[in-house]
């Protein structure tokens, strides 16, 4: 594409190396915008971009500001969203590809991470690391059996969806000899095997795993999908951990799940409201290993993030397929945009 072309991000953080490479490109001029306080100046800027990375989190971003149908009709020059991470809860996918936008995400950049954060809460709820750190800063008297764990060595692993983090978890899985069931309906048996898993139904997943763990997107087939109907046909004692997206599962549903013995531990980076408040019911119960969806946040994974987006960024103005494209549906409609844009 001939001339300069404008991409536009708002201030949450970003590894430098998003603008270290956008720099190297005589084309693109990346603007940084404030999200609170000069709304006239963002929405001129992003009037006149042809690239917008945004925040996957949705409470890092103020939602006027969410890649949907209004805020592509105030942005007529716009080729591409960008999204930071693997999940787009902040962008319309539809809306972008019925206005020829193409959406890339992140996807894979932080299964690494992710997949370690998730063997993290399985051996800290199974072991009671956390429990045992906060009794001994504020009480004595208790035994050390008191806080006798279980080794997660031999024990049913069952993984919801089975994508790059899910298979990143398998892996890691097995090294520590877990059987690794899973349930994936994007998928046929012999591609999970190949991803070191076996496929089951859903019930009898929940039946037979010690640890349950969360690697789905959240969409309207995954929303709510673990309510107290599906927490109880979970084994008695088992360990729940969602490190995907809040929402999936129903946060007073587990509550309960918990507060009765019915489930031993959960293990939550992810929230319906991120972070959560300070009397959320969930953080008052000493079973509950929580995190602020911070699974994918190491310093490995943000570099591959943002060196990723500014690739993908790169490549979209070249006129290029992107790697991680979300809509590829949108691409013909995108070319013909392409090929006519303003410099």
């Amino acid at each position: 594409m001939a001339g300069s072309t404008l991409v536009c991000r708002f201030d949450v953080w970003y590894d430098p190396s998003m603008a270290e490479r956008l720099a190297q490109e005589p084309g693109i001029e990346l603007r940084t915008l404030r999200r609170h306080g000069a709304d006239d100046e963002a929405w001129s800027a992003l009037s006149e971009a042809g690239v917008y990375q945004i925040s996957s989190a949705k409470d890092e971003l103020p939602r006027q500001f969410f890649a949907d149908a209004r805020l592509l009709a105030r942005c007529p020059r716009l080729l591409c969203v960008s999204a930071n991470g693997a999940g787009y809860d902040t962008v319309d996918v539809e809306a972008c590809t019925e206005a020829g936008v193409l959406v890339v995400n992140q996807a894979g950049a932080n299964a690494q991470a992710v997949a370690e954060a998730a063997i993290a809460l399985m051996l800290n709820l199974s072991r009671r690391i956390v429990e045992a750190d906060r009794r001994l800063h504020i009480e004595r008297g208790f035994s050390r059996e008191d806080l006798m764990g279980q080794e997660i060595s031999g024990k049913t692993l069952g993984l919801i969806g089975i994508g790059h983090i899910g298979r990143a978890v398998a892996r890691l899985a097995a090294a520590f000899g877990m059987e690794v069931l899973v349930h994936d309906p994007l998928l046929d048996g012999a591609e999970i095997a190949a991803r070191g898993g076996l496929s089951v139904a859903l019930d009898e997943l929940l039946a037979r795993s010690d640890v349950v763990s969360v690697h789905c997107p959240r969409d309207a087939s995954t929303l709510g999908l673990f309510d107290a109907e599906t927490f109880a046909r979970m084994k008695q004692g088992a360990v729940f951990i969602n490190t995907a997206r809040g929402g999936i599962h129903d946060e007073v549903a587990l509550y309960e799940a918990l507060r009765s013995g019915h489930l031993r531990g959960a293990g939550l980076d992810v929230w319906e409201q991120e972070p959560p408040p300070l009397d959320h019911p969930l953080l008052g119960l000493p079973h509950v290993v929580a995190g602020f969806h911070t699974a994918g946040v190491t310093q490995e994974a943000r570099w591959r993030m943002a060196f990723g987006a500014a690739e993908q960024i790169v490549a979209v103005l070249r006129g290029e397929r992107p790697a991680r494209l979300v809509n590829p549906q949108a691409w013909q409609a995108w070319r013909a945009r392409f090929a006519g844009h303003p410099a």
